[in-house]
């Protein structure tokens, strides 16, 4: 998954360049964070780190799906090689949330509870950044 996850990013990375996007500006406050949320989630045990991953990874999969969508409104054309990094890339995040799920994310304590406050954070992170 980590490979898969630097991928990502350096991927990311381009594209914005490509497309002429500047990062948000709450980037390293989102990396402090992250950070956070895994060694915290971690102290739970295996079971704790598994459940964020599988939180984090469905609120990502219901991003890209809006991402597709919304690039599917537009021209679809012009946004193909997009369309595909951002679909190849989802596909990859829904494997990590299902080894995450077998790898008894679910045995975490409070799990429902966890996993919502984490998603939570994660649409809170998500609307701030689209606007910062």
């Amino acid at each position: 998954m980590w490979d898969q996850e630097k991928d990502h990013l350096k991927k990311f990375n381009e594209l914005m360049v490509a497309f002429r996007v500047r990062p948000t500006i709450l980037m390293p406050f989102w990396n402090v964070v992250g950070f956070a949320l895994g060694a915290g989630t971690a102290l739970l045990g295996k079971e704790g780190a598994m459940a964020c991953t599988v939180a984090v990874e469905e609120s990502i999969t219901h991003h890209c799906n809006n991402q597709i969508r919304t690039l599917m409104e537009k021209e679809t054309e012009k946004y193909e090689e997009l369309l595909q990094v951002i679909r190849k890339f989802r596909d990859e995040e829904l494997e990590h949330h299902d080894i995450g799920l077998k790898h008894d994310a679910e045995l975490a304590p409070e799990y429902a509870v966890l996993k919502s406050v984490i998603q939570a954070g994660c649409r809170v992170a998500i609307y701030l950044s689209e606007r910062l």
